[in-house]
């Protein structure tokens, strides 16, 4: 990855701080951003730190150009920013639980595709690469507005495959069962967390696709499941 830039959303969450690593040690110049992010978070003199707000598109147009004022180019966009919530059925699942998850888990994507899709078509080579959920696919009980809102983000994310693979970007998605994360081991504390996924095993998954071995790649919607099919 020496040469690409890459900007990883939610970059020092429970997932996107293996990613942001992972990205680092693969020789990357990266941007991380979440609403709140330090640039001592990630002690590399090829991090770059920016606090962003994308729920709006003048927040995700905002952090594209910073992005470009800072480092120049955008090669690779690696959105990891997401949200949960369940326990309701669909008749009993308010309108701002709802809106919630679409603007967490759907509206975050549509803006920040609209901001850097234009940049990412000039890298002639471009990656974009997004995590969804296997709920996407395999809606369970209790988690419709969760699982509606992944599912609508899938389709999203193909969409831009079909509509960008004319300037040779690359666009995928991955669907990972429960990571094993902090906060899964904190809302779930009785789990068996050998059989969730490892937030590494993902971020080895994203570097793949964004290098030149995913270049044969797009439009693909991948599972993640670990062992607990």
């Amino acid at each position: 990855m020496t040469g690409k830039t890459a900007l990883i959303t939610g970059a020092n969450g429970g997932l996107g701080k293996h990613v942001t690593q992972a990205f680092l040690d693969a020789g990357a110049t990266v941007v991380g951003t979440s609403r709140k992010i330090d640039q001592s978070e990630f002690t590399h003199a090829s991090f770059h730190a920016i606090p962003g707000e994308i729920s709006t598109r003048a927040g995700a147009d905002a952090l594209l150009e910073q992005v470009l004022a800072r480092v120049g180019r955008l090669d690779v966009l690696v959105h990891t920013v997401g949200g949960f919530s369940g326990g309701c059925t669909i008749a009993d699942t308010d309108d701002a639980a709802f809106q919630r998850m679409l603007d967490l888990n759907l509206n975050s994507v549509f803006h920040i595709l609209r901001a850097a899709i234009p940049t990412l078509r000039q890298a002639g080579d471009g990656r974009l690469i997004a995590i969804g959920s296997r709920a996407a696919l395999e809606p369970g009980a209790g988690v419709g507005a969760y699982s509606a809102s992944k599912a609508a983000m899938v389709s999203l994310m193909r969409t831009a495959a079909l509509e960008d693979k004319d300037a040779g970007l690359r666009v995928n998605v991955i669907l990972p069962g429960t990571m094993d994360t902090p906060a899964n081991r904190k809302a779930i504390p009785g789990a068996d967390f050998s059989k969730w996924v490892r937030p590494s095993a993902v971020a080895d998954l994203i570097l793949f696709l964004a290098g030149d071995a995913g270049r044969d790649i797009n439009g693909a919607v991948i599972p993640v499941y670990g062992s607990d099919v």
